[in-house]
């Protein structure tokens, strides 16, 4: 059994780190400083405390926005069509700019990065409060909004996601990771909508007012952060760095992934459970209203177990990772959205639904907890940003095909149907997952 935080260093398929013979070791090598020294301990713990405050407070701004973004296109009689172009404006930049950000993160100080990104945010907010109070807010300027939005999103979650191996000692990153994920699912899915629709009914200016300060609050608090967290300037001239320039950097990180068999298998993985968990998503609100026949209350009750489950996760993850081991852990998130996809399409009850969706939500936070952990681990310091970019590339690039094809499966076969279809793809995943994920793989990549 693999104990939380107990993966320390990784090895591809020929056993290297994906950098050839004696990979394990340079890896070792490229780790990022440790948190040591006079004080070390405590640093340590005012790090997890910084990096989930800050998590806390950017996502709760996210989530007000994700509210605020859509009501002021309907007050300025967008579409439809034109309401969900608010929406793709903060999640395409993923799919444009990820790979060269990650490259990015992997060049400068990492910390200087999310101070950045986090300014740019907030000025984009205050931009666009400015805009409501002088009555000049428009259709183009709330695309512009969510493009910089989104924009300094990737790089503040690409670079901020490479900080915790520099910010935590090894065996303080479970524990920090799944503090993380809990403040990601407790401000992003609950409070931040819901105060979003609290403040819109004082007005739309103290909404984003409150957008902006919580952004400020967030740039104060990562300032705090202590250590090093730009990566060694003899970690950069690994292979692809100074030869071809930025593509050669990228094809180098996404090479990483492919080569190491254990992440190869959890980012693949992780691509299949995204789409269905964005079909779920898509398909939820047609099937609440035609085969559950239930109100706005009800669809909210329906959403809200995802969230409900992901705490849940985040609360017990560590003791699960004991009793069950790392691999059974992740193993619960194939099982979990096995569930949200075959319930509703074998067993229409609400509560039923909410169930397989509560069970979801706790499969997807011990899943992201335990491959941050792992991925922390495996990865040289030099490849951090790299791989975060090109994970979530490879893992968040299906949100939008699932949703696409479920409802192209909901047209032609119907919903229930739909559900049942993506319920057969997710059964595929455990053979691949358990024949590669397995506790002497997690030990070999540990090195013991």
């Amino acid at each position: 059994m693999i104990e939380d935080g107990a993966v320390a260093t990784g090895t591809d398929e020929a056993g290297a780190s994906g950098t050839g013979n004696g990979g394990a070791d340079r890896a070792r090598s490229e780790a990022p400083e440790p948190v040591a020294g006079p004080g070390g301990p405590s640093r340590a713990r005012r790090n997890e405390v910084v990096l989930v405050a800050f998590t806390a407070m950017t996502n709760l701004a996210d989530g007000v926005l994700k509210i605020v973004l859509p009501l002021l296109a309907v007050g300025l009689g967008g579409s439809p069509g034109q309401v969900a172009l608010v929406g793709l404006t903060l999640t395409l930049p993923w799919l444009v700019v990820s790979l060269p950000v990650g490259v990015l993160a992997d060049r400068a100080d990492r910390r200087a990065l999310v101070i950045g990104a986090d300014l740019v945010r907030l000025a984009a907010a205050a931009g666009l409060l400015a805009a409501v109070a002088a009555q000049a807010s428009s259709l183009p300027v709330l695309y512009a909004c969510g493009l910089v939005v989104g924009l300094a999103e990737v790089v503040a979650n690409t670079a901020g996601g490479a900080l915790v191996p520099a910010a935590v000692p090894p065996e303080r990153r479970a524990r920090t990771n799944a503090w993380i994920a809990g403040a990601e699912t407790l401000a992003n899915e609950f409070c931040g909508p819901a105060v979003g629709g609290l403040l819109v009914g004082l007005g739309t200016a103290v909404a984003l007012g409150s957008v902006v300060a919580a952004f400020a609050v967030g740039a104060v608090l990562i300032v705090m952060l202590a250590g090093r967290f730009r990566p060694a300037p003899a970690a950069c001239t690994g292979e692809g760095a100074g030869t071809g320039g930025v593509v050669a950097e990228i094809r180098e990180g996404l090479g990483f992934v492919w080569r190491h068999r254990l992440l190869r298998t959890l980012t693949l993985t992780i691509a299949v459970l995204a789409a269905s968990w964005s079909a779920w998503l898509a398909l939820l609100p047609s099937y609440a209203a035609s085969v559950l026949e239930t109100d706005a209350a009800g669809y909210g009750f329906l959403i809200s177990a995802i969230g409900l489950g992901g705490l849940a996760g985040a609360g017990l993850v560590t003791a699960i990772n004991r009793l069950l081991g790392v691999r059974w852990a992740l193993f619960a998130d194939l099982v979990g959205t096995f569930l949200m996809m075959g319930v509703p399409a074998i067993f229409p009850a609400a509560w039923a639904v909410a169930a397989a969706a509560f069970a979801g939500g706790m499969g997807g936070t011990l899943w992201t907890v335990n491959s941050r952990t792992i991925a922390q681990a495996l990865v040289p310091d030099r490849l951090l940003g790299r791989y975060g970019a090109a994970s979530r590339l490879l893992g968040w690039g299906t949100l939008p095909v699932g949703a696409g094809l479920g409802g192209l499966l909901a047209e032609i076969f119907g919903i229930r149907t739909a559900f049942a279809l993506f319920a057969v793809m997710v059964v595929m995943l455990p053979i691949p997952f358990l024949r590669t994920v397995t506790t002497a793989e997690l030990a070999r990549s540990a090195g013991s």
